[in-house]
């Protein structure tokens, strides 16, 4: 171990800055080192909890495993080995798909690689390249959607710092904004008219765009509203664009019950006749999906919604 890997594993965190890093809430925190016995924090000079990080790390794991379903009971105290199998297990689907795709196998690792030598242009280029060669519907469902896992899961095992996972998300994003201002420049703009946004608790905009993408595609009129959108602000763009439908990203790591009390609570402040679309990788949407609310398995499922809304409006 160098002299940066062994700095790094005397870093200690409060239990502030557990709770911020990994979304488990200092109760929880608390109840977990009673019951379970893990987490074991020390004590700091003010004989508060000080977490090392291989704990931190180690809790990040554990939330992923909890967002996928499984109870703390389950997985807690089990050793970081046994997690980061059980993990691996999570994505096997989604790189299963990928890799049977002709060529898109070697398209995972070679972004994968780029991205842990740190060299983002390359990445860049490489995506790039994917999309002219692969088309935006392909790129977006069979690359980019299970290299998202890919990040996404790497990052919750620790094998990826927080900023190689921001570096990749902005490269992303960037490449799906060029590719889908390209497609409205050719694109006739018809109905279903959608309003794209995240819940104030959801940052990540890959999914929303990647779902823009293709529903551009489908020639439906996008209005894009970022990420991190109040529920009133929802209902008040509502009240102003008169949007058919509404379509909010999910990402693995959102807290259930934030997913299914927001959703309920926008049904109620929006009009009957505007639909809620909800996607992404929450396991809750398909555990529980929430009433009123049309639930999208999958980016491949978006074209038949919007048949289907086509049908329903003709």
């Amino acid at each position: 171990m160098n002299l940066r890997d062994d700095n790094a594993s005397q870093l200690q965190f409060s239990i502030a800055a557990v709770e911020r890093d990994t979304g488990i809430g200092k109760d929880t925190l608390r109840v977990w080192e009673r019951r379970y016995g893990f987490p074991n924090p020390g004590r700091d000079h003010f004989d508060e909890r000080s977490y090392p990080l291989a704990q931190v790390e180690k809790l990040r794991i554990i939330k992923r495993l909890l967002d996928a379903g499984h109870r703390p009971g389950q997985v807690v105290a089990l050793p970081v080995e046994e997690l980061q199998r059980i993990t691996e297990s999570l994505m096997a689907a989604p790189l299963h798909l990928a890799r049977h795709k002709e060529g898109e196998g070697h398209r995972l690792d070679e972004a994968m690689g780029l991205l842990r030598r740190h060299d983002i242009d390359g990445l860049r280029g490489h995506l790039h390249q994917a999309v002219a060669s692969m088309g935006v519907n392909r790129f977006v469902t069979e690359l980019l959607a299970p290299l998202n896992a890919m990040v996404g899961d790497a990052w919750m095992r620790a094998e990826l710092q927080v900023f190689e996972e921001h570096l990749y998300t902005e490269c992303a994003t960037g490449v799906l904004r060029q590719a889908i201002h390209q497609l409205n420049g050719h694109a006739q703009q018809r109905q279903p008219r959608v309003l794209l946004t995240t819940f104030p608790q959801e940052e990540h905009a890959v999914g929303l765009l990647m779902a823009e993408s293709i529903l551009v595609l489908q020639g439906c009129h996008c209005l894009p509203m970022g990420v991190k959108t109040p529920l009133s602000d929802i209902a008040k763009a509502v009240d102003i664009h008169q949007p058919d439908i509404v379509a909010l990203s999910f990402s693995v790591s959102q807290n259930p019950n934030h997913v299914l009390d927001g959703l309920a609570e926008l049904r109620r402040l929006l009009p009957a006749q505007v639909e809620i679309w909800a996607g992404g990788r929450a396991p809750v949407l398909q555990r529980r999906p929430p009433p009123g609310v049309t639930v999208i398995a999958d980016l491949l499922h978006i074209e038949a919604q919007v048949q289907r809304w086509r049908a329903q409006h003709a």
